[in-house]
């Protein structure tokens, strides 16, 4: 929760950074994959067909092919390569390729939706749940992309349960009404008069009274939109003399507390969200892949660019230099060619 404070607090003091919520709907694109305008289906499987037979594997023409494609593009070079071989492009890299590399080519493959459906399920399968998975999948999407995730998973096959079943069967305990709640996508509302209302309702639920009533908190969190939380946050502070950052600290505790700063942070600055979850999964003994290539891939065509500008804000170096010493080999290679020239 400390570093939180610090987190609002950086934003607050720069108003750069403060993020698309409460502003106009930005119309410049910030990702940091674009259409290849020489495109050609055919050709590009053909390359990747030759990429796989290669002995060895020629693991540079892969990465070139799909980390310079958008993922509209990759759609139509699966069709053209099962076309052309009768295989599922995915199976034929799936047996060629190992470990972190391959993990992040067969996510370039999938469509949004897929990859968002896929990483859900993964997180909930087996002994235990990764709920830092799911809070992050499930507080910074959209509800038109939350929307199209749950279609995935009921598309999936004839026998695969929806997300409410998978969120239901999974350990996720303290923090799954809030996870199920944010899967009906509910906000949608405008900001308008009620936004007082809404910060006395949190005020009184929370830090006004002894024990802090959680169903009025995820109520809110959970039923306004990411412009009419901004002010809510921005307001706070008009009701209570410690501040949301303080009354949060106090009031909110283990899982339940991970999923609410989520909401929170993304709220304010998605992007800087993002970057901080990276930093996380790069720091320390080891580095937590799983999470850098489930970022990095899933907001390469949307605020990458924004999200490698708030690395370098907020920790003083880019994040081409932190992937280049926690990485290394053809797994360094696709990150690096996602993340574009900057």
């Amino acid at each position: 929760m400390a570093f939180f404070k610090k987190f609002i607090d950086k934003i607050c003091d720069d108003d750069s950074s403060k993020g698309s919520k409460g502003r106009p709907v930005e119309t410049a694109y910030f990702g940091t994959v674009k259409p290849d305008p020489n495109f050609n289906a055919q050709n590009d499987a053909e390359k990747l067909k030759k990429a796989i037979e290669t002995k060895g594997v020629d693991e540079a023409t892969i990465v070139e092919v799909l980390a310079k494609r958008s993922n509209a593009q990759r759609q139509l070079i699966k069709e053209a390569y099962q076309q052309s071989t009768g295989k599922p492009l995915a199976d034929a890299l799936k047996k060629a390729l190992k470990s972190d590399f391959e993990k992040v080519v067969l996510a370039l493959l999938m469509t949004p939706p897929e990859y968002d459906a896929f990483e859900m399920k993964r997180a909930m399968k087996g002994l235990g749940t990764d709920e830092n998975v799911l809070s992050e999948i499930l507080g910074t999407r959209s509800n038109k992309e939350i929307t199209a995730m749950k279609n995935t998973f009921k598309e999936g096959n004839n026998t695969d349960p929806n997300i409410y079943m998978y969120l239901m069967n999974a350990d996720v305990c303290v923090a799954a009404k809030l996870f199920l709640l944010l899967c009906t996508c509910h906000a949608g509302v405008h900001v308008n008069a009620l936004t007082v209302c809404f910060i006395q309702a949190l005020f009184e639920a929370g830090e006004n009274r002894v024990g802090t009533v959680c169903s009025v908190l995820i109520d809110v969190l959970t039923s306004r939109s990411e412009a009419q939380l901004c002010k809510i946050f921005q307001y706070y502070g008009n009701f209570s003399k410690k501040g949301l950052a303080k009354a949060l600290e106090s009031e909110l505790h283990g899982k339940f507390e991970d999923c609410v700063m989520t909401l929170v942070k993304s709220a304010w600055n998605k992007p800087a969200l993002f970057a901080e979850k990276l930093q996380l999964a790069m720091k320390g003994l080891g580095t937590n892949t799983d999470t850098l290539t489930r970022i990095i891939v899933s907001r390469s065509e949307i605020d990458l660019l924004k999200i490698i500008q708030e690395y370098k804000r907020m920790y003083g170096k880019t994040l081409q230099e932190a992937i280049l010493k926690e990485t290394g080999g053809d797994y360094e290679k696709i990150l690096l060619t996602l993340c574009g020239t900057q």
